[in-house]
């Protein structure tokens, strides 16, 4: 199905740490057609000024046509959508790549997420019917608790890390790996690289399907800038927004 362009109106932008937001916008053509782990390319105003328009994961669908992006303030394009109010207007393409799979989803499945990579396993989280795990990490309490909060919500039995210990675990969200592998069918991830290679690893030690969520930089989100290619690991090239941004963990190169 070929992307939307959806002219869409604001309905939130909530501040959930200093730097972090969680925008809704109404879209409804997006959220009919979207899959977890697809994404949206943003034009973060009303001008040609930021001229390329910024990928984002698609963190939620709401029942009225909505949908919800998790966004971190790190540059120019952020900051101006940080500003955006309810009502004003928000241009939109999506939805883009390829998302989880979702077959076999009634068995239990672990989700994990580290930062800004926890967006996409949200929307994942509202469509898996089964028992689901979510290990989630963060930098500390106040970038990880509202985010956990909206997990277990939605059922799933939720551990959390933070790099300084405010939360949950003190270290790394794949230190609690081990505890839940021996429950689950296979294991869906999305953050950091290095966190997504040590998940990929522990998975296929102990026989796991692994899907990891790819984010780099992309300029477009239909393959033909190639800003996001990295190496498979059969020595091609694959595109993220297109061959991804959800890769089964041996596809790519990073993982060996």
């Amino acid at each position: 199905m070929p992307p939307f362009q959806q002219h869409s109106r604001i309905l939130a932008n909530q501040p959930l740490t200093a730097d972090v937001f969680r925008l809704t916008v109404h879209a409804p053509e997006i959220a009919a057609a979207a899959a977890p782990g697809q994404f949206v390319m943003v034009q973060v105003s009303g001008s040609l000024d930021p001229l390329l328009r910024r990928p984002f994961s698609i963190h939620s669908r709401g029942a009225d046509g909505s949908i919800s992006l998790l966004f971190k303030v790190v540059g120019r394009g952020t900051a101006l959508l940080a500003k955006a109010r309810p009502g004003d207007a928000l241009d939109l393409l999506g939805p883009f790549g390829r998302g989880f799979d979702l077959s076999a989803a009634e068995k239990p499945i672990c989700l994990i997420g580290g930062g800004m990579g926890i967006a996409p396993l949200l929307f994942l989280a509202q469509e898996l019917p089964g028992r689901k795990y979510a290990l989630l990490g963060a930098r500390n309490h106040d970038e990880l608790a509202p985010l956990a909060k909206a997990f277990a919500e939605l059922g799933c039995a939720v551990q959390l890390a933070t790099d300084d210990g405010s939360l949950g675990h003190h270290g790394f969200i794949p230190d609690l790996l081990d505890e839940v592998l021996p429950d689950v069918s296979r294991v869906c991830t999305c953050g950091p690289s290095p966190m997504m290679r040590g998940v990929a690893s522990i998975s296929r030690q102990a026989g796991k399907a692994c899907q990891v969520s790819v984010e780099t930089h992309m300029a477009c989100g239909m393959g033909a800038c190639l800003g996001c290619v990295m190496p498979g690991a059969d020595g091609r090239q694959v595109h993220v927004c297109t061959d991804g941004p959800v890769f089964n963990a041996e596809e790519l190169a990073w993982q060996l």
